[in-house]
């Protein structure tokens, strides 16, 4: 089955997830790969050929589990079934000492893969036509606000955003089209009203209108764990 091709939306929703992360552990590459349903190898050259410093896949297998390590991964993973992926599995085990690879690998041998959570998938990124594009464009150039854009073309605010970036970049507009919609006072409270604990770091952000790597930091600042992102966890971790 052949990969997904990077397109510019696939590549945006990449380089959010990865944020300022130097260099790129092969856990969140892992992740990455999970998410956006492509190959963990595929990730790692995308992330180069950007010039992003990338963990090297050996360095990060290279490790062996100990028989007391793997009786405390044992542990870790049967007593809490279902709660957590591979990625997420090696981000608490051990300080992240090993990479997700090596933990699917260790689970998989001791027979425990039905004690993992499935990552969640993201919703299939979904490419602008030639004839949407063109009406973007008409409609940016004639001043028409981001919502009605979205509404127009059927897509999200930040959706709308993310191409407006690219439209800007390659010359076909110029300008971002404004949101008609201001943001409430600074001291707002983005989630208030939003069921954090049952949706998606990527659902949290589309909800909120901020980056996924903006909620991640949001969740952590405030000890808040989403459906697959364990804020509170990370906060006790920094300490």
């Amino acid at each position: 089955m052949a990969l997904p091709k990077w397109t510019e939306e696939r590549t945006d929703q990449l380089t959010l997830f990865v944020g300022s992360e130097s260099p790129v552990s092969q856990a969140t590459v892992a992740e990455a790969a999970e998410r956006l349903d492509t190959s963990a190898r595929s990730v790692s050259s995308k992330l180069r050929k950007m010039g992003f410093e990338v963990e090297l896949a050996s360095a990060a297998a290279g490790k062996s589990f100990s028989e007391e390590q793997e009786a405390t991964l044992s542990a870790f993973v049967t007593s809490n079934s279902g709660e957590y992926t591979y990625a997420q599995i090696a981000e608490h085990f051990e300080g992240g000492a090993f990479s997700a690879k090596s933990i699917q690998g260790k689970i998989l041998s001791m027979e425990l893969t039905a004690h993992v959570k499935p990552a969640p998938k993201v919703e299939s990124v979904r490419t602008y036509t030639p004839e949407e594009e063109a009406t973007f464009i008409s409609m940016v150039n004639d001043g028409a606000f981001v919502e009605a854009i979205a509404e127009s073309l059927g897509r999200s605010v930040n959706s709308i955003r993310g191409k407006a970036l690219s439209l800007l970049r390659s010359g076909d507009i110029a300008a971002i089209p404004r949101q008609e919609t201001t943001k409430g006072p600074a001291n707002a409270d983005p989630l208030a009203g939003v069921d954090v604990a049952s949706m998606t770091v990527e659902a949290i952000a589309e909800a909120i209108g901020k980056t996924a790597r903006g909620v991640k930091t949001m969740l952590t600042r405030r000890g808040l764990t989403a459906a697959d992102y364990d804020g509170a966890a990370k906060a006790a971790k920094s300490q």
